[in-house]
């Protein structure tokens, strides 16, 4: 779905390698395999073995880079980040990786996800002294990191990671190592790759297939991996609490040639495009479409299980960027129509199944059933690959507030209306479940599922430090 339109958007996507002499290059090119998860602001930092060196922007990808800059910070090893605003609000200070320097040494971080607690640790740093530079919640853990009496490093790091609460995948360098870290629920994605005799982590495994690294493994949740010229060694700072990967990378966020966890993002979408024609068998129609990118697996899925034939009934123009999003409602509604338009000849005097992933606020997903009656199209059936979005992300996903989803104060009814179409209906918690088909046995197969039931498998914004918090700050 147009999600630069719709308000759902992942906040950013993590790359490393050590061990290569071209990171900087290698990470420009991972960095594009994940522009998907934040088109907002870009970086890489390079450590030589002896400094750590950055280069970042806001914008895309293309825009941030450019071989003069790539070629002024080569050396080992990078840590990259690509970041979609959401926690922290823009600016170039909270474009990722943040870079540190101190009298013991420099520091670099790279973070996705969303730390629930990043606010009363920030109150109770700043009481203790501590002055923030930017207005991420990815620069509390350096701060914890430099106020920790442990040593060596790494143990710094580990006492540091529990304190935090929420979804993080951290990416952490000094000169001489790099550490990779995945919260205990495992809520984001993160995988480990091996190039030649180096080794790389990213956020999704495209990322490997781009550079010609090889999957080696998920990071396990709670797991923290010490990454050097030694090799890799895992470590823990955490147990794994009840796996809770966000059911959204495999609904809409991640891109389909990834695997998480073992599952291929494409498959279980085109599984849940085949639950869904089971779950609304009634629907008579005569064309299925997807709206692109990330409904076309699934809308692929429903038509091979109802039989009703697929077709491009709409067509993504992918040369249109951000700068049309306008605060007119009639700027608005040709904004739609510059990113996405109908094929006539197609949907003209059909009876049409519009498959999409989600629905958020429902003003996109009426502009697009609008869009579809005005080409001709007898009837517009909206079918979601997901349940109903009822509850806020606290996660990174910038959907934080009950207001912001039309689900959370509206029936199935209600929201059809709405959104204008002949009928409107949403997958099931129980079939995305079983069709996303994960290999945990818990209720909820290892997936968290909050934005859909409301059960969180955090503490959401706890306000105190708690005692045994205090003595690990000390």
């Amino acid at each position: 779905m147009l999600a630069e339109l719709r308000g759902l958007n992942e906040e950013c996507g993590v790359f490393g390698i050590w061990g290569n002499p071209s990171p900087a290059h290698l990470s420009y090119y991972g960095l594009h395999a994940l522009q998907h998860r934040g088109q907002e602001g870009a970086g890489i930092v390079v450590s030589d073995g002896q400094h750590l060196r950055a280069v970042k922007g806001e914008g895309l990808v293309n825009d941030v880079f450019n071989e003069e800059k790539l070629k002024a910070v080569n050396g080992k090893a990078a840590i990259a980040h690509v970041r979609y605003t959401t926690a922290g609000g823009g600016g170039i200070e909270n474009v990722q990786p943040l870079l540190f320097h101190s009298s013991t040494g420099s520091l670099s971080i790279a973070h996705n996800g969303n730390l629930v607690n990043a606010t009363h640790l920030k109150q109770y740093l700043e009481r203790q002294g501590s002055i923030f530079h930017s207005s991420s919640d990815t620069e509390v853990l350096a701060h914890l990191i430099k106020k920790s009496s442990h040593s060596p490093f790494r143990a710094k790091v580990k006492n540091a990671l529990s304190l935090l609460k929420g979804a993080y995948s951290f990416l952490i360098m000094t000169k001489d190592e790099m550490l990779v870290a995945r919260d205990p629920h495992g809520l984001r994605p993160l995988s480990l790759g091996k190039l030649g005799d180096g080794w790389v982590v990213a956020s999704e495994t495209c990322a490997f297939d781009l550079i010609g690294a090889e999957f080696v493994r998920s990071v396990e949740p709670g797991e923290l991996l010490i990454i050097n010229d030694e090799g890799v060694k895992s470590d823990r700072f955490a147990d794994m609490n009840k796996r809770a990967m966000c059911a959204m990378e495999y609904v809409y966020l991640a891109r389909p040639d990834s695997d998480i966890d073992g599952i291929n993002v494409h498959m279980a979408r085109k599984r849940m495009g085949k639950q869904l024609a089971r779950e609304c068998a009634h629907i008579e129609a005569d064309v299925v479409t997807g709206v692109p990118d990330s409904s076309i697996s699934a809308a692929i899925g429903f038509a091979e299980e109802s039989g009703i034939p697929y077709e491009l009934g709409l067509i993504k123009n992918r040369y249109v960027g951000r700068t049309f999003i306008q605060p007119t409602q009639e700027l608005r509604e040709r904004g739609v129509k510059m990113k996405l338009s109908p094929v006539v000849q197609v949907v003209k005097g059909k009876r049409v199944v519009m498959v999409d992933d989600s629905i958020v606020r429902g003003t996109t997903s009426r502009r697009i059933v609008k869009m579809l009656k005005d080409a001709g199209a007898a009837e517009v059936h909206v079918v979601i690959s997901s349940p109903p979005m009822t509850d806020p992300c606290y996660y990174g996903i910038d959907t934080s507030t009950h207001e912001e989803l039309i689900a959370s104060s509206h029936n199935v009814d209600e929201i059809r209306d709405a959104i204008g179409a002949d009928s409107l209906t949403f997958l099931s918690v129980e079939g995305m479940v079983e069709t996303i088909a994960r290999p945990y046995e818990d209720e909820n197969r290892g997936l968290c599922l909050a934005c859909f039931t409301g059960k969180y498998p955090t503490e959401i914004f706890p306000d105190t430090i708690l005692p045994h918090e205090k003595e690990l700050l000390r």
